[in-house]
């Protein structure tokens, strides 16, 4: 089985281009430059308070996907994080 990870750029790309939204409407949005979007984009973990406002101006709750990928694959998460192999 591969290995779950959450890599939360990928998930707002991914949730910008199903909505059809462009990197500059979410870049003047959340007053960053598009190439600060571009970046978040190869992030796979983001500071709580960004992701807040991301998720609020693309009105998509990102939380919920990480809480949700969490509970499928719980054993390869607790593999993961505590047995550090």
């Amino acid at each position: 089985m591969e290995r779950q990870t959450i890599h939360l750029g990928n998930m707002i790309k991914r949730e910008l281009k199903s909505q059809g939204r462009s990197v500059s409407w979410l870049a003047r949005t959340i007053k960053m430059e598009r190439s600060s979007i571009y970046k978040i984009f190869e992030r796979n973990s983001l500071d709580v308070a960004l992701l807040i406002k991301i998720s609020i101006v693309m009105d998509h709750d990102f939380f919920k996907d990480i809480s949700q990928k969490m509970h499928d694959h719980y054993e390869d998460f607790l593999q993961m994080y505590l047995n550090f192999e």
